[in-house]
Order: structure tokens, then sequence, then C-alpha cells
């Protein structure tokens, strides 16, 4: 044999490998959300889920496909799109922050990888077996933001401490565990602040919000506190602008309530719980398994103050409330 024929074998044995592995399908992503892919807040968090994905090493229609399921606010469909997910047989399923969708995938697969966003406690809804041992094939990431109402309820009375009234805004079609527990301790914690009345309103759709604080003028309430929903964070600038409309000192637990206009927030950051759903993605596709992978808990919550908007209700911000706040929007 020729040296050159030699060679020119020999490259083209070190080639084959090659070739053979990247005509190999990419691995596919199932993304469950209860959001509607129109939404622009959606994309804004799925631009934090594909961040990090990148920081595993994925990078959408490179290395990775991703099929996206969108449930529009319509909690009911979301068991239908995850069975869609898994007679795909997608790699592994990430879901939002509706501790449904988590609930709706673990319905139609034992075998699929599951990567959730939550809040609450997974433990106790049967997700996991423990947080540093899953055990199953689910692991994520789970934040207060569900735990912390009662803190946004003093929070808001500390600003309005005149107020007698005031009104918890809930999605009813949430996980009704989850609303429960929350309706439970704001009322606690509405008792121990001297309140008179806390109203429970209801939303499950965005046509519903505007009749919502129609009623709040209606029950005299001095301030509503919006609870963690996927419904209230999509929808952060039509609620400020609707707080601001009518005059409502308003919480939520979404920063970008306030950096809309919103009066105050205090919760956890959810860009940062989509970037760290899509590393953990990104650690299942590289080989972890979720059994032994930890389920994170995301503790930090920030306080964010609009002084901008406090000033145009007439509502001075006490300094020790301000001392507190980890953002002020001036």
């Amino acid at each position: 044999m020729k040296r050159r024929e030699f060679i020119s074998l020999l490259g083209g044995a070190a080639a084959w490998p090659l070739a053979a592995r990247a005509q190999q399908p990419m691995p596919v992503i199932g993304f469950l959300s209860s959001y509607s892919s129109s939404d622009a807040f959606a994309q804004y968090l799925l631009a934090a889920f594909h961040q990090g994905l990148k920081q595993a090493g994925y990078v959408e229609g490179q290395n990775v496909a991703v099929e996206y399921r969108w449930a529009g606010n319509e909690y009911e469909r979301l068991t239908a799109l995850a069975a869609e997910l898994a007679r795909r047989r997608v790699n592994v399923i990430a879901t939002g922050s509706a501790s449904l969708a988590v609930l709706a995938a673990k319905t139609v697969t034992t075998t699929i990888p599951i990567v959730f966003l939550m809040g609450g406690d997974p433990v106790k809804l049967g997700l996991v077996a423990s947080l540093n041992r899953p055990g199953g094939n689910l692991t994520g990431i789970t934040t207060l933001n569900t735990e912390i109402t009662p803190k946004r309820v003093e929070v808001l009375r500390e600003l309005v401490p005149t107020t007698t009234i005031m009104a918890v805004l809930v999605n009813p079609t949430n996980n009704p565990a989850n609303v429960e527990v929350e309706l439970r301790q704001a009322q606690a914690a509405a008792n121990s602040l001297g309140l008179q009345t806390i109203h429970i309103l209801q939303a499950s759709t965005e046509a519903d919000l505007d009749g919502i604080f129609s009623t709040l003028m209606q029950q005299r309430a001095g301030g509503l506190v919006i609870t963690a929903d996927t419904l209230f964070s999509g929808k952060s600038a039509e609620l400020a602008a609707l707080a601001s409309r009518h005059a409502m000192p308003t919480i939520s637990p979404y920063r970008e309530f306030v950096t809309a206009g919103g009066l105050m927030s205090y919760g956890g950051s959810v860009t940062e719980l989509y970037r760290l759903v899509g590393v953990y993605t990104g650690r299942v596709l590289n080989g972890e398994k979720p059994a032994n992978l930890p389920v994170q808990q995301v503790t930090k919550v920030d306080l964010v103050i609009n002084l901008r908007t406090a000033k145009a209700l007439g509502l001075t911000v006490p300094p020790t409330l301000l001392a507190r706040a980890d953002e002020v929007i001036e």
C-alpha cells in the first residue's frame, strides 16, 4: 500500500466516529408551562431558562431541541400537554413555576426525568422522598414564594398603618393545597396585626382582574396582597396599571410588578429561578440522575419599593422600611 493511501485511510478512519456522532439525533427537552407563548413575560423567563441551559453546555438548535407546550393560563390543560411530551419520548421534561405543572408531569411518567420549579414543599406534595435525596425521576428548584404571604401582609400594613381592611388575591384554579395554606397564614397574620377584615378575592383569567379592583373599592379595602401565581406574574404590568388607576396600595411577589409602576414586591427573583431550572435540565442531559440530584431551595427574597408610586399614592415610606429594602426605585 502506498504511503499516501495509508495516511488517507487512517484519516478516514479517524473521521468516521466523529461523523457518526454528528449524525446522532439531538436530545429533546419537553418544556411545559402554564403561561401563554404570546405572553412577553413568558418569553422573558424563557430567556433565563436558555441562559441556564447554555451554562450547562446546551444551546437550542445546536446540540439540543426543545418541544414547547403552553397551557395559556388554563391549568386544566396541563395534564394533556404533559402526556403529549411523554408520548414524544423527550429526554427530560422541564416545568414552569406552577406546581400544577409538575403534578401533571408526574402523573404521566415515572421514567422520564422531570426538573421542576415550584413554590411550596415538594416533600409534602409527595413529589420527592427528601430534598437531599429525591429518590425518583423528579428534582428541581423550590422557592419560598407561597410561604411568605403573611410577610407581605405585614410589610404592606407597615406602609399603610391606619388601614383596618385588606384583601388577598388568589387564583382558585391553582393548587388548592397551596392556596389554602396561603390564605390560612394570611388570616393569621391579619389577626396578629389587628386588622378587622381580610377579604379573599379570586381571579383565574385576565378578564377577572379589572373587576377585582372594583370590588376592592366597594369593600373599602386599604391594601391588596397578591399571591404567587403564574397568571399574576405574567400580568404584572396590567396589575400595576390597575392598582395605579384605583390608587390601591398593593404588594406582589414579583419585582416586575414594581418596575412596571407597582408599589412594592417581596419575593424571590423569578428569572434566577428559571436560570437554575435550565442549569439543572442541562445537568440531567449530561447524565446526572434526578434521584441523586438534591432539590435546590432558593430562600433569598428581596423587598423592592417604588418611591414614585408611594408619593403618587400619598404614602410616606417609614425609614425603617426603606432601610430593609433591597432595592428602591426613585
